[in-house]
């Protein structure tokens, strides 16, 4: 059975950062925006074990997590446009892939999130 969250397991800082806005450069082609932290929040990260679909994962260099935070009004904002990036290790960017309200109280937010991956 799955462990309960709580506040005593969230050992990462994670800084959750969105895209500017999009503009266009002197030749008129699309460019996208730098990403910008919105807020900074604490996280339990959990690593995916099992699964064929993990498995394939992992050959090609990426780690699935399940990342836990705590329900705010600025988190439920977040969508798969954003990523989270370590706040102790800059160079370590997570890719949000799904957004969930497991228990469908608005206590906790769960981010499945791939490690490795190019945003």
């Amino acid at each position: 059975m799955a462990k309960k969250p709580t506040s005593g397991r969230m050992r990462e800082k994670l800084h959750l950062q969105k895209r500017g806005e999009d503009w266009e450069d002197q030749y008129g082609n699309p460019q996208s925006g730098d990403f910008s932290t919105v807020f900074t929040a604490p996280a339990e990260l959990v690593p995916m074990r099992g699964g064929e679909g993990v498995q394939a994962a992992r050959l090609t260099g990426t780690q699935p997590y399940i990342v836990r935070i705590r329900s705010c009004a600025a988190s439920r904002e977040i969508t798969t446009d954003w990523q989270a990036v370590d706040a102790r290790n800059a160079k370590r960017v997570l890719n949000i892939r799904t957004v969930t309200n497991p228990d469908q109280k608005n206590g906790w937010l769960e981010l499945l999130v791939d490690d490795g991956v190019a945003t």
